[in-house]
């Protein structure tokens, strides 16, 4: 099978989406500089799959390092690109980190192929903005980014486009995420934030088990059904089969053209308030929370139409809220006897 090169493969979704790969038989390469991830989840990897797959420590901003590896590596086929910053608090304060990440990285990938490579490149629901209309397609237009963050995914998906317009060789796929949550069944791997959690399951978790204090909602006051904001959270092995689906499409040569863009969730909204009731509900613990002020950068609501996703890369997402908040527990408990 095809050697699939995997960036900021020992991430969260990275690492999921390596499992994917290895089940669908690919041979994968990992890229990885440790900066928002840990070593030992190659071993966790190995364990899942009963191989370790190839590792290359590398800082995806070094442009020369970068051309190196892909002058010694010219087996791969394709890149999935996870490698960026994703925090929206934290490039709200610190703008500039989130710019030279997610940007560099992207762009010295491209140039070391010579633009010559299936593309499938981690974007974000954040390119919408707040939309006018729910659930939000493919079609609608992107608005003003609420966070650098968000700002990064949108100008990284323009670079694409816009490369694509004119290099035929270089052939993308952006995939727009909702939330992403969870953890594999095995409990082996799943959200590892470094620091306090940026994300609501992780801190959820974490709170259940006693590592961090209470919850804090953000904001009660929104225009939702129980004031809190409503996202559209996707099971992390759903996300990841869908990085599987993608590849397979660019290699199939069925895309209609040389970039294409999807979203992937579930097509349903669930409000904070409702992801800690089922939280409850599927693990049977209770959690402290408190009702806080709104968070600069977030919005109000989203969801996403994932009907193009259905048709074009036959893939739609399986496991419910129920089964995201009980595999999340699940690892978090582990973590809690395994520390990494």
């Amino acid at each position: 099978m095809s050697k699939i090169l995997v960036t900021g493969g020992t991430g969260f979704i990275g690492s999921h989406t390596v499992v994917e790969l290895h089940n669908a038989g690919y041979e994968v390469i990992i890229v990885d500089d440790f900066s928002n991830s840990n070593p030992k989840i190659l071993d966790q990897i190995t364990t899942i799959t009963g191989s370790r797959p190839e590792f290359v420590e590398l800082d995806l901003c070094d442009e020369q390092k970068v051309k190196d590896f892909v002058a010694k590596n010219a087996d791969i086929t394709g890149v999935i690109h996870f490698a960026a910053f994703k925090a929206v608090g934290e490039s709200v304060q610190q703008p500039l980190k989130y710019y030279r990440n997610n940007f560099y990285s992207l762009i010295n990938l491209i140039n070391a192929f010579n633009s010559k490579i299936n593309l499938v490149f981690s974007s974000s629901c954040t390119v919408y903005g707040q939309p006018d209309v729910l659930p939000v397609d493919e079609s609608e237009p992107t608005k003003k980014a609420e966070s650098p963050y968000g700002n990064t995914k949108q100008i990284a998906e323009e670079i694409l486009q816009e490369t694509c317009a004119v290099t035929p060789g270089l052939k993308v796929t952006s995939l727009r995420y909702f939330n992403p949550v969870g953890a594999h069944a095995s409990a082996l791997i799943g959200e590892l934030p470094i620091g306090v959690p940026q994300n609501l399951v992780p801190f959820i978790t974490q709170s259940a088990i006693g590592k961090r204090g209470p919850i804090t909602v953000y904001g009660n006051d929104y225009n939702t059904p129980d004031g809190s904001a409503i996202r559209d959270y996707i099971h992390v092995v759903d996300l990841a089969k869908a990085h599987v689906a993608a590849i397979k499409r660019l290699e199939s040569a069925n895309a209609s053209s040389n970039y294409e863009v999807f979203n992937l969730g579930t097509g349903t909204g669930s409000s904070v308030l409702e992801v800690i009731a089922a939280f409850e509900q599927s693990t049977g613990v209770k959690l402290n929370y408190t009702i806080g002020a709104r968070r600069e950068g977030d919005i109000e609501q989203v969801w996403g139409n994932v009907e193009k996703a259905a048709r074009d890369l036959n893939w739609k997402a399986e496991l419910d809220v129920t089964e995201m908040m009980r595999s999340a527990w699940n690892w978090e408990k582990y973590l809690q006897e395994n520390p990494f």
